[in-house]
């Protein structure tokens, strides 16, 4: 209603207000600990074994990963219930890693980006994250949660994460000039890269990132990276870069003939409940992304695809 008929917001905003109420917003929430957390933890469920992590794969069901989706269900910021429960997160929350509040931050750049994002949008002061990770950003222009042990070049998954917080933080405050311009040099870095290739050789970087995936979590596809572009340029009124065409030439040679998009793969570890019919089949959430970026980048000014080749 709201990205792709055109729905005046007195209409999609009655069914926004219903995702606290009914369906996968309604089940996270039902599993929400008293205290305001998910699974008794900031990061990882309270008594969780790292063996799990070995074996089955990262666990996505404590708080942080919880609040991050129900953001992206789009659960309404300014309702009762949300603004509780950021409330209680505050109070109660303490990250694993070093026990800080969590509404102060982690000290992983990932991490601390989504934070931005979440805590931007349930409309939690986050300024003191943000300035943190722009003293983070490295002289690439993005950012990599390895810096912390020696890594000097960025990593497409932690810019991506930052660069969504810093926007989020855009858009409910309107920034400041260092979180501008280091959002603009976030960008940059992505689109040196044509959002997939290494910028050695002009070579994919990863065969994952033109794989889509849902949710995302933390990692990185060129799909989350082009709704990341479309937000931005919704906020600013920027046209489309011409370096996101090959990128958006993938995408549509993904679209099959019903027009709908594949799930490609999925994260592996513990998680309330799936939001996909399974790996291999028409994923809603990922044909609604593709399905808003390309009407956002076929209204702009006409792009003309550099027709290079993706090998």
């Amino acid at each position: 209603m709201r990205y792709l008929l055109d729905a005046p917001e007195s209409e999609w905003s009655v069914e926004r207000s219903k995702i606290e109420t009914e369906g996968w917003g309604a089940r996270l929430l039902s599993h929400q600990d008293e205290d305001g957390q998910w699974a008794g933890g900031a990061f990882v469920p309270a008594g969780f074994e790292p063996r799990e992590w070995q074996e089955h794969g990262q666990p996505w069901t404590a708080t942080c990963f919880t609040l991050s989706q129900l953001r992206e269900f789009g659960l309404d910021p300014s309702s009762s219930r949300a603004r509780r429960t950021v409330e209680l997160i505050g109070a109660h929350s303490r990250w694993d890693e070093g026990g800080q509040p969590y509404w102060e931050g982690e000290v992983e750049e990932c991490i601390n980006g989504r934070t931005v994002a979440d805590g931007a949008y349930f409309g939690i002061d986050v300024s003191s994250i943000v300035e943190r990770l722009l003293g983070e950003r490295l002289d690439d222009g993005g950012w990599n949660c390895e810096r912390i042990n020696g890594s000097v070049r960025s990593s497409f998954a932690t810019t991506l994460n930052v660069l969504e917080g810093l926007l989020a933080y855009e858009k409910a405050t309107g920034g400041t000039p260092r979180s501008r311009e280091a959002r603009r040099s976030g960008e940059e870095y992505l689109l040196e890269r044509d959002l997939f290739r290494r910028l050695t050789d002009g070579k994919v970087a990863d065969e994952r990132f033109l794989s889509f995936l849902n949710p995302n979590r933390w990692r990185y596809d060129i799909l989350r990276a082009l709704d990341y572009f479309r937000s931005s340029a919704m906020l600013t009124g920027a046209p489309g870069d011409p370096r996101l065409g090959d990128a958006i030439d993938h995408l549509l040679s993904r679209r099959l003939d019903d027009g709908t998009w594949l799930l490609d793969w999925s994260l592996n570890g513990r998680v309330w409940f799936e939001v996909d019919e399974g790996q291999g089949k028409p994923s809603r959430w990922v044909t609604l992304r593709a399905m808003r970026v390309l009407r956002w980048w076929d209204s702009g000014p006409h792009r003309q695809a550099r027709g290079s080749s993706l090998v």
